[in-house]
């Protein structure tokens, strides 16, 4: 069947990834609606004071969210109601890989990250497109820092350009706004 499926077209198999995440979506919609409520209901943390800025901050730039850690789980709950969660992972992936320094930790996390993540077929894969894929295989044969660079680029991209507008415009969002807004007004209110 994988050879079969190997000789489609790549706008086919794209296409019929789509199809599989819009009949996911309909099929959990009751699962859907619940997990938005709960995300609603996330906790701003425990340093309330800084935590509603915060909050209001993420809507100044995407890069204002991912610099939150507060955000980045706010935002990575948001993409579990759109099963779009292995986006930010491999973005996230991608950070921590930077930072590694043994020559021997590096060729084994990028193919680690590589395998989960970017092969075709993987358990998580992402979204990009098949030279990006390519590109990224042979970057893994003399793995570096960079060796992502591109990917996660496109990655970071997708969200930016897709799922953080709809973040923004969610109901768990707004639910915090308005609680780090009403945080904010009391504040000036009590000094």
């Amino acid at each position: 069947m994988c050879r079969r499926l190997a000789a489609l077209p790549i706008v086919c198999l794209e296409r019929a990834k789509e199809l599989k995440t819009r009949l996911g979506i309909l099929l959990h919609k009751s699962e859907l609606r619940h997990g938005s409520r709960e995300a609603g209901k996330l906790q701003l943390g425990s340093r309330q004071r800084d935590s509603s800025r915060e909050v209001l901050e993420w809507r100044e730039s995407f890069d204002q969210l991912l610099k939150s850690k507060n955000g980045v789980t706010a935002f990575h709950t948001f993409l579990k109601t759109e099963f779009s969660e292995e986006n930010l992972d491999f973005w996230l992936a991608c950070e921590d890989f930077k930072k590694t320094r043994s020559k021997t930790k590096l060729a084994s996390k990028a193919n680690r990250i590589f395998e989960e993540f970017v092969q075709s077929e993987a358990p998580r894969e992402v979204n990009i497109d098949h030279e990006t894929r390519e590109i990224t295989r042979k970057n893994l044969t003399g793995a570096t820092s960079a060796c992502f660079n591109e990917a996660q680029a496109k990655t970071r991209t997708l969200m930016e350009k897709d799922s953080y507008p709809r973040f923004l415009k969610s109901a768990s969002y707004q639910d915090m706004t308005k609680q780090a807004a009403s945080r904010s007004i009391n504040k000036r209110l009590h000094t």
